[in-house]
């Protein structure tokens, strides 16, 4: 395979509606749910770059081309001529007026009349029907008042309506786009230009040509071009736009960087390991615009509600229309101005922007604050979590041992402490094995030389031997010892023995001392307990520990539940066993050996992606691996909930008591009558509430 086939350039483009960001598609064409034209995601998140082409530079277009003319319209209008007690006639004004509405009919409402047909040819009558019916119903009473029965027409109530519409749209799908700008915003973190070393040399080249294996300069205060790998330098790298992590994280030969984050205080010389949509930043992209066309159940509420206002408008138009001209009857005139006041005001715009706006914000919070969401429905499911099921290893705890306490033999041959770990480690260096390297940190960060050895031997499961300055030192568990001849102390005393693991060493078959170990637990993991309690949620941890350490671990942490000697195919066993007493869970862990039960938990969180973010079988994806982020994801949820909720009660609320108010309930009372261009004023600001209000979760902090 041709190493450019990974190039930025074949990424996939997806497209969604400029009306309805919760419409995505992998392909163009027309909304499924309007009939607009769909546009690149991109596109819709830059929106004002695209001004002169996008649905929201038509709206504003269309807007100010028209508004000379509504004025135009309103001071010939014969209310506001009576209103404000003056005016002028001339021969043929009804005519003029004709002309005028006409041009703002057609030209003004093309854009719903478009969107109308849309919504009708895919059986989905909304919002843009009961504009276009309610502009239609107005245009064609003038018409007939100009030339059929002379009398008072609706041209200024209907041009004032267009040009209410026109604003309030534009006005509302700029509030849209700052709710779902995030991939844009993402997408600048990576620079259009890269340093490329080759053959010595260093050229600008454009970050999109970039392949695998090219080597690439990065200075002081620039942003690293692509996921790579650090051949030489050091330095400290901001990664907080991706990870979410606030320090810099401080990077040397060998460490990984990420495309996006900002090198610091030092050139770095990067080997490029991934690019296109393997790169950390396309994968995070990609889950975001999948959380984004992803839905909570709540939504599908909010939907099938839009979908019934649409009828209730038209029905709540009608019985306005009969009721004030046989019931009680106020002339044609009234009674066509409350239907379609009526019928504009319970546009059920708000609804169905109310959830998707807020979903939008949200996959941008987490992803800033390292939470990747896959699906909302799980991060809906969050709030109502009351048990989380950690795992414990690379957890709560580093997955690395520690050496807790050294214990020497009376007359011991290794001398002091430090000694002995000197030469525990001088063996352990030719080993991979975990408890192996935790002696060699030790030493290494007692700054210890380490000692040449000779004559290495393994013993699988058991220990190693050695011959470390002309003695013969084995260091291993008590079968190795059994094996060698060598006789420990039955006296020796080891503080806190049960909960971590106890390595011997033996210099000349004689007992020298004992090495305590211990995985270091997170100083994160008590926090995330104590926050979790806080929440009022329990925590449960899975080990394959005895039940020894692993109660010792679980009392140190402050868990409620500890579940020890689990195998790793019985841990699913253990969340349906919490589940199955009633309880909502959610389960944590790395997402390989644990895909089972991040799978059967009501929610699933894999810790510690990093720049391997597509991870398969969780709802949520963290990008640290530290357990506070459990708790800011759950922080997320419940803000999140709120912000729906309050969007919902403010959409729905406003049509309880709006439609009445439109129809003319309060008329007979306190003479009030909602004209059609307040009713279109209203409608168009209770949308664009409902987005203002999902854009201040962005102003939020999890922490």
């Amino acid at each position: 395979m041709n190493s450019h086939d990974h190039r930025l350039q074949n990424e996939k483009v997806l497209y969604t509606c400029p009306m309805d960001p919760d419409v995505v598609s992998e392909t163009s064409g027309e909304c499924p749910k309007c009939g607009m034209e769909l546009v690149p995601v991109d596109m819709a998140a830059r929106g004002s770059e695209h001004a002169g082409h996008g649905a929201e530079g038509s709206f504003k277009r269309r807007f100010f081309i028209t508004l000379p003319f509504v004025l135009l319209i309103t001071a010939l209008s014969q209310n506001i001529e009576q209103w404000l007690k003056f005016g002028f006639t001339f021969p043929g004004q009804g005519f003029v007026l004709f002309l005028i509405g006409t041009f703002i009919y057609f030209y003004g409402g093309a854009p719903f009349f478009k969107a109308a047909k849309g919504e009708i040819s895919h059986k989905n009558p909304a919002m843009m029907t009961l504009v276009a019916f309610a502009i239609t119903v107005a245009y064609g009473f003038s018409i007939a008042a100009t030339f059929l029965f002379p009398g008072a027409s609706l041209y200024w109530e209907m041009s004032t309506l267009i040009s209410v519409f026109l604003l309030g749209h534009w006005l509302e799908m700029r509030a849209v786009r700052g709710a779902t700008g995030s991939l844009m915003e993402l997408a600048k973190l990576i620079p259009p230009l890269a340093h490329l070393i080759k053959d010595g040399n260093i050229k600008d080249l454009e970050t999109s040509k970039l392949v695998i294996g090219d080597v690439v300069l990065v200075k002081p205060g620039e942003k690293i071009p692509v996921d790579g790998k650090v051949i030489s330098g050091e330095s400290a790298v901001d990664e907080s736009m991706i990870t979410g992590e606030s320090r810099p994280v401080a990077k040397k030969t060998g460490d990984s960087v990420i495309g996006g984050s900002i090198n610091q205080d030092g050139s770095l010389t990067v080997e490029v390991s991934k690019t296109g949509s393997n790169t950390a930043i396309a994968q995070i992209m990609e889950l975001i615009r999948k959380a984004q066309a992803s839905k909570p159940n709540v939504q599908y509420l909010a939907d099938r509600a839009a979908a019934v206002l649409f009828y209730v408008a038209v029905a709540a138009g009608a019985a306005s229309f009969v009721f004030w001209y046989f019931v009680s009857p106020q002339g044609a005139i009234f009674a066509a101005t409350a239907a379609v006041a009526a019928v504009v005001v319970a546009c059920p715009h708000a609804l169905g922007l109310a959830i998707p706006t807020v979903t939008s914000v949200t996959s941008t919070l987490g992803a800033k604050n390292g939470i990747l969401i896959k699906d909302m429905k799980g991060l809906e499911i969050a709030r109502k979590l009351n048990y989380v099921v950690f795992d414990k290893t690379g957890t709560l705890t580093k997955g690395e041992f520690g050496i807790s306490a050294v214990v020497l033999a009376k007359q011991s041959m290794a001398g002091d402490e430090n000694q002995l770990l000197q030469m525990a480690a001088a063996v352990e260096m030719s080993s991979q094995h975990s408890i192996a390297r935790g002696i060699v940190n030790e030493a290494k960060n007692r700054n210890l030389e380490t000692q040449n050895i000779g004559n290495f031997k393994s013993f699988p499961g058991r220990g190693a031997s050695a011959e470390v300055d002309r003695k013969d030192v084995a260091v291993g568990n008590d079968k190795l010892m059994e094996e060698l001849g060598v006789r420990i102390p039955e006296n020796l005393f080891i503080k806190d023995k049960k909960a971590g693991t106890t390595v011997y060493v033996s210099v000349n078959n004689v007992f020298a001392g004992a090495i305590l170990l211990k995985d270091v637990v997170r100083e994160e993991s008590k926090r995330a307990v104590v926050e979790l309690h806080r929440l009022g949620v329990k925590t449960a941890m899975l080990t394959g520990d005895t039940a020894d350490v692993a109660e010792t671990v679980g009392k140190e942490i402050g868990i409620d539940t500890v579940f020890a000697q689990v195998l790793p195919e019985d841990k699913v066993n253990k969340v349906k066993e919490l589940q199955h007493r009633g309880n909502v869970v959610a389960m944590v862990g790395d997402g390989v050996n644990d895909a089972p039960s991040l799978t059967q938990a009501h929610v699933g969180i894999a810790v510690g992606a990093g720049t391997d973010v597509a991870v398969e079988s969780a709802d949520i994806v963290l990008m640290k691996n530290n357990p506070l982020d459990v708790v800011k994801a759950i922080s997320l949820s419940r803000k999140t909930n709120a912000k729906m909720e309050q969007n919902l009660a403010w959409a729905t609320g406003y049509n309880v008591f709006a439609i009445p108010i439109a129809a003319g309930v309060l008329y007979p009372s306190l003479h009030i009558l909602l004209r059609p261009e307040w009713a279109a004023l209203l409608m168009s600001a209770s949308s664009v509430i409902v987005v203002f209000n999902a854009l201040l979760l962005r102003k939020t902090r999890l922490d």
